[in-house]
């Protein structure tokens, strides 16, 4: 009789682990639709409030680096920092990709080569935004990195004010993502990250968080070559 007891609650309890699994796999589903509903609509973006300065993090499209500048050239900010830029590349390299004004690129861009991914682009952010005491800054990538990088950002500079300027990604279509194996494989990754980070910043929001020093400031240097990621 024991033995049936034993058998009946190892039953009970395996059923439960399994509606546990698949009510935990619907919240995750829910979300992901949710996630990429929120990337639809945040393009395109609206004309934003002028903001201290403005920062571009780098990618696969060099859409993100054109849009920033144009932001620039609009008189959006003060100065603009190029992060992660591809270290083979020239200064000059980035100012063709930018199609920007040589007076204007000169005078008011910085190149960032140290960040190699997205937690890299807010560290190398927040010390350029410090060394210049920059508070408010506008924020250029592709639709479906913002919400990360801007949780990213965050955790990076605490106080900052972050305005998300997105730029539409050719590849994806965020309305319908699920209709082409790319746009799902990068879809469910990028929301996976983003819980990630969420789950991190849950947990560092339990107890003090460091405040990194200071760095010094990215300076605009017309004739040396910069660069950094791709």
């Amino acid at each position: 009789m024991g033995g049936c007891h034993d058998d009946d609650d190892a039953g009970e309890r395996g059923v439960k682990s399994l509606a546990l699994f698949l009510i935990l796999v619907l919240i995750w589903v829910v979300g992901l639709f949710a996630f990429a509903a929120r990337i639809a609509r945040s393009t395109p973006a609206p004309d934003p409030q002028p903001a201290d300065a403005i920062v571009v993090l780098t990618g696969p499209s060099n859409a993100r680096i054109i849009a920033a500048m144009k932001l620039l050239e609009d008189g959006k900010g003060g100065r603009l920092l190029i992060s992660g830029v591809n270290r083979k590349a020239t200064r000059a390299d980035i100012a063709s990709v930018a199609k920007a004004p040589g007076q204007l690129f000169d005078c008011c861009v910085d190149l960032g080569f140290s960040a190699a991914d997205t937690i890299g682009n807010a560290r190398e952010t927040a010390a350029w935004a410090r060394a210049y005491r920059f508070r408010r800054l506008i924020v250029v990538t592709s639709d479906y990195h913002m919400p990360r990088a801007i949780l990213e950002l965050k955790g990076a500079l605490p106080g900052g004010q972050f305005v998300p300027y997105p730029v539409p990604t050719e590849e994806i279509d965020p309305r319908r993502w699920w209709k082409s194996g790319e746009g799902a494989r990068r879809m469910v990754l990028e929301y996976s990250k983003y819980l990630v980070i969420l789950v991190r910043e849950a947990i560092l929001s339990l107890g003090p968080r460091a405040q990194p020093p200071a760095s010094a400031p990215l300076k605009a240097q017309p004739q040396a070559p910069a660069s950094a990621r791709p």
